[in-house]
């Protein structure tokens, strides 16, 4: 392996602030702090809807938004540590929170989609860019852009009928760029959307190129290269290659990975970051940042994966000796890599022996006692590993920066030691006729509440250290209705051991592989992120 030995004109990381969690401002300047300290010089703040924007009283209403106070707080403050704050926003899809708002109806294309070409579209835009010329010093934009994939089909349909959808997304991307060059900003966008115009499909390094849309590009638009799902050098060789044909100088976005539950992804995102970097390298990237997104609720702390931000810091300045990182990370922190990586839960079902991301931590919590929708992928040894994280995050010692940590991942495990098979216990009991089985069931499911709580109350603790209060009400809905939920099924198994009821309807219903393979159980933990079709099969 070669050694990384040059210098990035910015290498920084993606604070996701749009998932319900929006860190404090005090929060992000303790980001700053520690980013700095690594020799990082950027930062992107992430908000979708979460900023203040002149005129538009809804635009982030009741979601923790920055006020514009706050947001120049914030690049002053990232100034004095020397780096450079870069807003980065969404000006096509990914803006469903306002689409709840009868002030955006008519902004929408279709679901989380603007209309392209609509002038009140271009007014909200307008106002955005406003707000950012007013709080942020950098000249940088960040303005989205990515997954449209419906562009053109709902509304704009409606209005215009059947009109190339390349056509739609190029003059959208030039009206952005207009309104950008008022404001002397240069703007990068995420690649995927043009990519696929110019190559077909995202991901596809080997992809002849239109030179049509290689052409279209405005001259103050730059491409962002995103990727975090492989540990193939050869991979992102090849798509920064195809890249560099459509426009040279594309950023690259890696992925410090936080967004898929409670536990972080330190180990993965270690062998796919190691693999980018060699190419970043070969390819002489100037420009590359790591995001830290917050999907389904942003439950992970972005700190957990202080491993891997360390780590890439330490690869970026030519030093790819995994022993000598962690030596260095312990003199830095006073806490051992390997106790800090605890936070992977590598234990657990999430462990490193499966390769790929998974996160039973999430689906098992969530996943229902009676309906038992996540019981399929269960291997029998959940409790013994959820407890042996437990245990081991238990032995930490307790610094004063990130001791919160450990002990919500301690507590959490505490709970999934007890809850991943208790859906199971329960009706193996129930279809045997074993009200004695039963019984002691039962008993597990009071144990199950007052660890519950003991989580909620950690968990809570960590919320409010690092985010705004708003969002938590949606960790509220969730962990409260789960401990009602528990505590409900355990009031229907005394009724039905009381005689007060001869049946469970839940308990009654045939278990089917949630992967739809019918009564054959893929018995292999798995990757699921969403809490609605996690907890229940039904509407919610």
């Amino acid at each position: 392996m070669s050694k990384l030995k040059r210098t990035y004109r910015r290498i920084g990381t993606m604070l996701d602030c749009s998932r319900n969690a929006v860190m404090k401002v005090e929060t992000v300047k303790k980001w700053i702090d520690l980013c700095a300290d690594l020799d990082f010089n950027m930062l992107m703040l992430y908000t979708e809807d979460t900023y203040e924007v002149k005129e538009n009283p809804y635009f982030g209403y009741c979601r923790g938004r920055y006020s514009k106070k706050e947001l120049k707080e914030i690049n002053d403050y990232a100034a004095k540590q020397g780096m450079e704050l870069i807003p980065c926003i969404q000006t096509l899809a990914h803006l469903n929170a306002i689409t709840r708002w009868p002030a955006y109806r008519d902004h929408i294309d279709l679901n989380d989609i603007l209309l392209a070409g609509d002038e009140t579209v271009y007014e909200l835009i307008e106002n955005m860019f406003a707000t950012i010329s007013q709080c942020f010093d950098s000249h940088y934009v960040n303005v989205g852009m990515d997954e449209a994939h419906m562009i053109g089909r709902g509304r704009y349909y409606d209005m215009n009928g059947d009109t190339d959808r390349s056509r739609i997304l190029i003059d959208h991307v030039k009206r952005i760029a207009e309104i950008g060059k008022r404001y002397g900003l240069t703007l990068c966008m995420w690649s995927d959307m043009f990519f696929r115009l110019a190559a077909g499909d995202y991901y596809k390094g080997d992809a002849k190129i239109n030179e049509e849309i290689r052409r279209q590009i405005p001259d103050n638009v730059e491409l962002i290269y995103w990727d975090y799902y492989s540990d193939d050098a050869l991979h992102y060789d090849r798509m920064m290659k195809a890249h560099d044909k459509i426009k040279p100088g594309a950023w690259f976005a890696g992925g410090l990975w936080t967004w898929t539950g409670f536990a972080p992804h330190n180990a993965y995102t270690m062998k796919a970051s190691r693999a980018a970097l060699k190419a970043c390298a070969d390819n002489h990237v100037q420009d590359l940042f790591f995001t830290l997104w917050g999907d389904n609720g942003a439950e992970c702390s972005k700190f957990s994966v202080l491993p891997s931000l360390f780590y890439v810091s330490e690869l970026a300045k030519g030093n790819w000796e995994k022993e000598d990182i962690k030596r260095k990370f312990q003199e830095k922190y006073g806490i051992s890599w390997d106790d800090f990586m605890l936070l992977d839960l590598t234990d657990s079902p999430n462990g490193k022996e499966c390769g790929y991301i998974i996160n039973s931590e999430k689906y098992l919590l969530y996943n229902d006692p009676f309906l038992g929708l996540m019981d399929s992928t269960l291997r029998g040894d959940e409790e013994e590993h959820f407890l042996s994280c437990a245990k081991k995050l238990a032995q930490v010692p307790k610094d004063r920066a990130f001791g919160y940590l450990f002990e919500t991942q301690e507590a959490l495990c505490r709970v999934l030691a007890l809850k991943a098979g208790i859906g199971q216990r329960t009706r193996k009991a129930y279809e045997r006729g074993d009200k004695e089985a039963l019984t002691a069931v039962m008993d597990e499911y009071q144990v199950l509440e007052e660890r519950l709580s003991i989580f909620y109350e950690a968990f809570r603790r960590q919320w409010y250290l690092e985010n705004k209060g708003h969002g938590f009400d949606v960790q509220d809905i969730r962990l409260g209705g789960l401990m009602q939920r528990v505590r409900h099924c355990r009031e229907m198994l005394l009724d039905y051991l009381a005689g007060r009821t001869d049946h469970i309807d839940e308990l009654e219903e045939k278990l089917l592989d949630f992967d739809g393979n019918g009564g054959s159980f893929s018995n292999e933990p798995k990757f699921f992120n969403c809490w609605s079709e996690n907890a229940t099969a039904n509407v919610l």
